[in-house]
């Protein structure tokens, strides 16, 4: 037999091209685009953690409140840039969906999550993170300056006392401010809703285009009342401000932040895998660090200064596809009556 021998060159060169290629393929991350809601302090532990547990996907978000993300998204329909929309209210994700925006992934493990919080279809097109909640936050210094009493409802903030001292999201910019104003509309009916609103909108100073903003306001004793966020009401109270977190005595509005694949994603594979990591038990221990009601069953934290039995308050049969059916008239309707008092947009 005859030991044929490659010359030294051939060999080198392939083994070069084979090394190169090994390092192309393992050095070479997949960047996924992420368009997102959440909160900015929530951007860097979530990413650190799903990339930890995927090495060779590297998230780069893009983040803007609900109602400029849900815009975006829309706007870019025939040319999506997002591969995965992750922390977005489920009410938009919806909206997305009814458009054929959304490429339909059942994560694994999601039969283990709480019926409410997964899109119905089999295999779901969007699944749940957590709850968030509209809260009132109230600065307890600012009030006594001004000798204003505590509210404990949504109806106590109509009081003339309180004309000029609150201050609440923009529902066409803000998830919060959305879940506030679909709340009130669910609960009191159409037009009790909307004579609600008429009047609450004597007492408010501004409408800004952060759900978070007003709770910061309030905080800062620019305003004695922010509708805000509850979770960020916890952490600025535990960051020494001086306000209470109030869950109105009548229920709180409330959403819940979601998942989903953008349909035509060239990063399926990655895409998937951010999908399974989201509806992760591991990821709803790394939700509840922020919110206590998570989408996994049994995962809760006592956090400081959040409000006690927050999953009690929520509304009762609050339909987010009747949310996201309305959604349009109902901004067309609160901009009608009370847009001008919007702060201008940066």
């Amino acid at each position: 037999m005859t030991l044929r021998i490659a010359p030294f060159g051939l060999t080198l060169a392939a083994a070069t091209v084979a090394l190169v290629t090994g390092m192309d393929s393992a050095g070479a991350a997949t960047k996924l685009t992420v368009y997102t809601a959440l909160e900015n302090e929530q951007l860097a532990p979530y990413k650190k953690s799903f990339e930890a547990d995927n090495p060779g996907v590297e998230i780069e978000w893009v983040r803007d409140s609900t109602g400029v993300i849900t815009a975006k998204l829309l706007a870019e329909k025939d040319n999506p840039r997002a591969d995965v929309v992750w922390g977005v209210a489920a009410s938009s994700l919806m909206i997305l969906d009814k458009q054929g925006m959304l490429q339909p992934y059942a994560p694994k493990g999601v039969e283990a999550l709480k019926p409410a919080f997964r899109d119905a279809k089999a295999p779901p097109a969007w699944v749940g993170m957590d709850a968030w909640m509209a809260a009132i936050c109230f600065n307890t210094v600012e009030a006594e300056k001004k000798k204003l009493p505590k509210p404990t409802s949504w109806a106590d903030l109509l009081k003339p006392e309180y004309k000029g001292q609150v201050v609440m999201p923009n529902p066409a910019s803000s998830g919060t401010g959305f879940l506030a104003v679909s709340g009130w509309l669910q609960t009191m009916g159409q037009d009790k809703g909307w004579a609600y609103m008429d009047k609450l909108n004597d007492n408010v100073a501004v409408y800004t285009h952060s759900g978070s903003k007003p709770c910061k306001m309030a905080a800062a004793g620019e305003y004695a009342i922010g509708i805000s966020i509850e979770y960020t009401g916890a952490q600025q109270k535990t960051k020494g401000a001086p306000i209470d977190v109030i869950l109105a005595s009548e229920g709180a509005g409330w959403e819940m932040e979601a998942t989903a694949i953008v349909k035509g994603t060239k990063n399926l594979g990655a895409a998937q895998k951010l999908a399974d990591w989201a509806a992760s038990k591991k990821a709803s221990e790394l939700y509840v660090t922020f919110y206590q009601v998570t989408a996994h069953p049994g995962v809760t934290k006592d956090t400081p200064n959040y409000p006690k039995d927050a999953e009690a308050s929520m509304i009762k049969n609050n339909d987010f596809a009747w949310a996201a059916a309305n959604r349009d008239a109902i901004l067309a309707e609160w901009a009608k009556r009370y847009n001008a008092k919007s702060e201008p947009k940066s």
